[in-house]
């Protein structure tokens, strides 16, 4: 006896559950970033960027073609343009500046900075694009901007280097800024452009970088921190985010900002500062607070538009 077809609700149930545990997956995978790179020994972060971006576009290239074939990865990204193009250089700078920014601050500083993204991107979408901004969307962009000074004054204190505190400034930014460019071209593929990122962040590795030679247990680091962590993590994000809504994939991406402290805790013992705690259970309070909002708006939208 032959099985009832699927009907397109649960379908839809299922694109999305696959979706969410796909983005899940992504922040648990990108959560183990700063514990890998803390095992590694190599003193000119350049060359650190050099290989986990090498390791990096070998599986994300390994990966489009698997998926796409030759013909759809080259398709991919002739097609991907100026807005593929800028995002990819969105993620150039950002891996890169975290790789030299674990130099001077912590895991910790990095990622709960990092945890205020989704809100820098409804404020430049509202300078650049007037896009108009809800007032809990204010509140919580208010509340975002004195947990990350709370967090930097230990730069202002001595306990943390200023250069990392920017650094980590810089990387929500320009993640912020590639958030804004991929919904506002929503139909780009974003799967080369973050391979075109690699390949660009790696190139300028290869001119700033003292030497490539490491060892190979240190390379072997190196293959994880780039094909699995890097690598592995894009691909599942830009394959589930295109199922889910936006705030969901932002909610279920704070699963980063919460474990990625936490392993370098245990594993390496290192401890955020007191004011690192502070300012950033505000930005995840923050945080946490406008995406159960925007939620709520996105179901009561979706029922409307079924009724």
């Amino acid at each position: 006896m032959s099985q009832p077809l699927p009907q397109p609700a649960t379908i839809g149930r299922q694109s999305a559950a696959q979706g969410a545990a796909l983005v899940l997956g992504s922040a648990i995978v990108w959560s183990f970033g700063g514990t890998l790179a803390r095992f590694l020994s190599i003193e000119d972060g350049w060359t650190i960027v050099f290989w986990r971006s090498f390791f990096a576009a070998t599986f994300l290239i390994g990966f489009m073609l698997l998926r796409d074939g030759p013909r759809g990865t080259v398709w991919l990204f002739r097609n991907m343009g100026l807005p593929g193009i800028a995002v990819g250089l969105c993620f150039a700078i950002a891996s890169t500046s975290f790789i030299l920014a674990l130099a001077y601050t912590t895991v910790a500083n990095i990622v709960l900075i990092q945890a205020g993204v989704p809100l820098i991107a409804a404020l430049i979408s509202w300078i650049v694009f007037r896009e108009r901004v809800s007032l809990i969307t204010w509140l919580a962009i208010a509340a975002v901007i004195c947990g990350v000074a709370i967090m930097v004054s230990d730069s202002i204190g001595g306990t943390v280097s200023p250069a990392g505190d920017a650094l980590a400034v810089l990387i929500a930014f320009v993640f912020a800024l590639a958030t804004v460019i991929t919904r506002r071209y929503a139909h780009v593929r974003m799967t080369p452009a973050a391979c075109f990122g690699t390949i660009v962040a790696g190139a300028v590795a290869a001119v700033m970088a003292s030497g490539f030679s490491v060892t190979l247990p240190e390379l072997g680091i190196l293959v994880t921190f780039g094909a699995l962590n890097f690598g592995l993590g894009l691909a599942f994000f830009v394959t589930g985010a295109r199922l889910i809504p936006s705030a969901l994939a932002a909610l279920l991406g704070t699963a980063e900002t919460i474990l990625a402290p936490l392993w370098v805790a245990l594993i390496h013992g290192e401890i955020p500062s007191l004011n690192t705690i502070a300012g950033g259970t505000v930005v995840l309070i923050a945080l946490l607070s406008y995406l159960s909002v925007e939620m709520w708006r996105q179901r009561r939208a979706a029922l409307s538009a079924n009724w």
